[in-house]
């Protein structure tokens, strides 16, 4: 039997409430007198084909397969009033609801297209947050200044920095010797950053550096320009972002005007 993603069933689900409102529509299939629209049945096959399903005869017939079952089952759940249930009708409208949320945000995306002026400026914007340079830097992370300061005295007396890594509280990056590979300044947090581009190539930090995790005791191992994707390659990236943000602005100016007792 065809395999069902969620989003398919959260699709027939709406479909099929629905239903009656679109009682003109052509029927897929007929299930003992009740039909199941077309717009049901085609709903359900882009869906799966957007899942990368193959349009074929034997998939049309797993198709109605499917929708047979469905409405077999979804006529032994109103035999049984469930379709009556406060709880079963809050699902189906919240069902609904997700469904005309997500055709209204798609056209309102569609009818507002991101410039390609707007898009350029967030790529200028990008490269100015990840500025020239990438540093290789390791870390060990303590809860007490005072472990802090006994670190730094060990590296002072010569011992390793892989082995001291092996104390930190950093899961991601004790047993990689403090590794934390390369990373723009701002991947990390204000305090690291500021005391990590000052490092000198192979140096290590003074006095602990406290952030809001705990003490860092940072050493730099390398530095090299930073060569940013070409725009092209972060197009979609920036498109998927602005779009996001335009809508989140469209859901803050609805609620701002929204009167709400």
């Amino acid at each position: 039997m065809l395999k069902l993603t969620k989003l398919s069933a959260a699709l027939i689900a709406g479909a099929l409430i629905a239903a009656p409102a679109l009682a003109a529509d052509k029927a897929f299939v007929t299930v003992n007198g009740q039909a199941i629209p077309q717009h049901v049945a085609d709903a359900f096959i882009n869906e799966q084909k957007a899942q990368g399903a193959k349009d074929d005869p034997e998939f049309r017939n797993a198709v109605k397969e499917e929708l047979v079952r469905r409405e077999l089952l979804v006529s032994e759940a109103k035999k049984k009033g469930l379709d009556k249930k406060p709880d079963v009708i809050g699902q189906m409208e919240i069902t609904r609801q997700a469904i005309l949320i997500r055709a209204f945000i798609a056209d309102y995306v569609k009818a507002n297209p991101v410039t390609e002026a707007q898009l350029k400026k967030d790529y200028e914007a990008f490269k100015n947050q990840l500025g020239g340079i990438e540093y290789r830097a390791r870390h060990i992370l303590v809860e007490k200044e005072d472990d802090a300061k006994a670190i730094i005295a060990k590296l002072d007396k010569g011992e390793k920095f892989a082995d001291l890594a092996k104390q930190s509280k950093d899961p991601g990056s004790k047993d990689n010797g403090g590794d934390l590979g390369w990373s723009v300044p701002s991947a990390f947090v204000k305090p690291f950053s500021d005391a990590m581009v000052k490092l000198e190539k192979g140096k290590y930090t003074k006095t602990p550096v406290k952030s809001d995790f705990g003490y860092h005791v940072i050493q730099l191992d390398d530095s090299r320009n930073l060569t940013p994707p070409p725009f092209e390659q972060l197009k979609p990236q920036l498109t998927q972002r602005a779009n996001q943000q335009k809508v989140e602005k469209l859901i803050e100016d609805l609620r701002a005007k929204a009167k709400v007792n």
